[in-house]
């Protein structure tokens, strides 16, 4: 469990309960607040300062989910804290946010206990991947966090277990496969080349059940990986390609993943500014998720068979670069002319999907990736770009995500963009060539560009480069890789 924080579920009332903290929902009622009838409070509600409508007030809490207010309460003669907890209407979602604000605010305590509100067995799920991943926490610092900013260790929630064990213990798989996400992705690059990802990926294989090949720099070369080639070859540490397989007895279908791997991003020969160099230890976000989602799919009970495609490089600059105006060749024979070095994720990404779609024949093809600045400037930082070629594919995504509380947005292939993505010295142009006609369109030009390797498969890409980081501690998020899309992915394949 990478987690500090463990969660229980537990039978018995909430005035039997041990805990330094003691928690009571509150749901938005159509006339303010309201008590959640029926929780296993065991009479606690008696030894409160004041009637619940009146605390209410004093506290003007609304139910909202997330909304919090502690006070002392007597019991046993000593004293404890409660807290009224704001669940909103008690669904999923309003649940993981509620989650998420009760593990921020039991830092420092030992045990706490919810009486839980009787949601549906959704919301149970989500409220456990709410409390868990607000307790994720990344660090390299030499001393330990003080006392009073430590997840507390354990959250009962008092209710049924025979209801709550199985859904609880998904919601900490889900936490859990993203955790695993996000340490990858906040790894330093100085620690984290494209070999020492094939060798997490190796331990995931072997934890998870799991085969794993690993293609390295000559093996990239003497099949005809060009373009992760060409993208790593600045670098002394040179690149891989990855494969990890799922596959479960009778299986239901084949979907291969593919995941975006540069473990440090310069922007080659054509530099990045520092500003934006910064973040550049998160750009194999959609490889980490990638494999994430791998390790977890014995877990969550997939019955279809996943292939999982890390495509690793690190963008460099040096004198043995890619230069502008390079002509790659890819491994599906389709040749691309690089006039910028930074949009060098697509490339990577071509040889991965170009591989999955002559050699693999899966029944569909998905990516993922921090792939353009200009999805985050279209949808900022909260909502990830979806492209797809196959409606039902995308709507399937979709609702994953909104059940997931990772939304996406479906963005549009637009035919007449397509010029912009030829050259005129080679089949394509790894950035939009532009035109009079038409003005910048990043985001749509790579997913046009990505299309020209999905072999006319069902595909769909994910374009995370908004909510892939966050620059603040805030409800599920810490500061840093998110892992937006992990619990997303796992959701649709364990229903497909």
């Amino acid at each position: 469990m990478p987690f500090a924080t463990e969660i229980h579920p537990v039978p018995g009332t909430l005035a039997e309960s041990t805990a330094d903290l003691l928690v009571l929902p509150v749901l938005t009622g159509e006339e303010g607040p309201e008590a959640v009838e029926g929780v296993a409070d065991g009479g606690l509600t008696q030894v409160l300062p004041s009637q619940l409508a009146d605390l209410f007030a004093h506290y003007a809490l609304t139910g909202k989910p997330g909304e919090l207010a502690q006070f002392p309460v007597s019991r046993d003669g000593g004293l404890v804290r409660l807290a009224l907890l704001g669940v909103g209407s008690g669904s999923p979602d309003d649940l993981r946010k509620a989650g998420a604000a009760l593990s921020r605010a039991a830092r420092g305590k030992e045990r706490v206990a919810l009486a839980w509100p009787g949601s549906d067995a959704a919301a149970a799920t989500a409220f456990a991947e709410g409390a868990l991943l607000a307790s994720y926490t990344f660090t390299l610092k030499s001393a330990e966090a003080p006392a009073d900013q430590r997840p507390a260790p354990v959250i009962d929630v008092v209710g049924d277990p025979a209801a709550l064990t199985e859904l609880l213990a998904l919601g900490s798989t889900l936490a859990t496969a993203t955790a695993l996400a996000r340490d990858l992705i906040n790894t330093p690059s100085l620690t984290k080349d494209p070999e020492w990802m094939a060798a997490r990926a190796r331990e995931a294989a072997a934890g998870s059940g799991l085969t794993v090949r690993v293609w390295d720099e000559k093996d990239l070369e003497n099949e005809g990986f060009g373009a992760i080639l060409a993208v790593g070859q600045g670098s002394s540490r040179p690149p891989r390609l990855v494969q990890l397989s799922y596959a479960p007895e009778n299986p239901t279908g084949h979907v291969v993943l593919v995941g975006k791997g540069i473990t440090f991003d310069t922007g080659g020969l054509s530099l990045k500014p520092n500003d934006n160099m910064k973040l550049m230890k998160t750009d194999m976000s959609g490889s980490a998720i990638v494999l994430a989602v791998l390790s977890a799919l014995a877990s969550v009970g997939a019955n279809v068979r996943v292939t999982g495609l890390l495509a690793l490089a690190e963008n460099a600059f040096s004198g043995d670069a890619t230069r502008i105006g390079d002509v790659l060749t890819t491994y599906t024979g389709k040749t691309v002319e690089v006039l910028n070095s930074d949009a060098e994720g697509r490339l990577v990404l071509a040889d991965a999907m170009g591989y999955a779609s002559t050699e693999l024949a899966p029944d569909v093809l998905v990516d993922v990736a921090t792939l353009t600045g200009a999805a985050k400037l279209a949808l900022g930082t909260g909502i990830g770009a979806l492209y797809s070629t196959d409606d039902s594919l995308a709507a399937e995504i979709e609702a994953a995500g909104e059940e997931a509380g990772e939304p996406l947005w479906r963005m549009p292939l637009t035919e007449d963009y397509v010029p912009t993505t030829k050259s005129r010295v080679a089949d394509l142009a790894n950035i939009g060539t532009r035109g009079k006609d038409f003005g910048p369109a990043g985001a749509t030009d790579a997913a046009l560009f990505l299309r020209e390797f999905a072999g006319g498969l069902p595909w769909a890409h994910l374009d995370i480069a908004g909510p892939g980081r966050s620059m603040q501690e805030s409800g599920l998020l810490t500061k840093g890789g998110t892992a937006f899309a992990t619990r997303t992915l796992l959701r649709w394949l364990a229903r497909k």
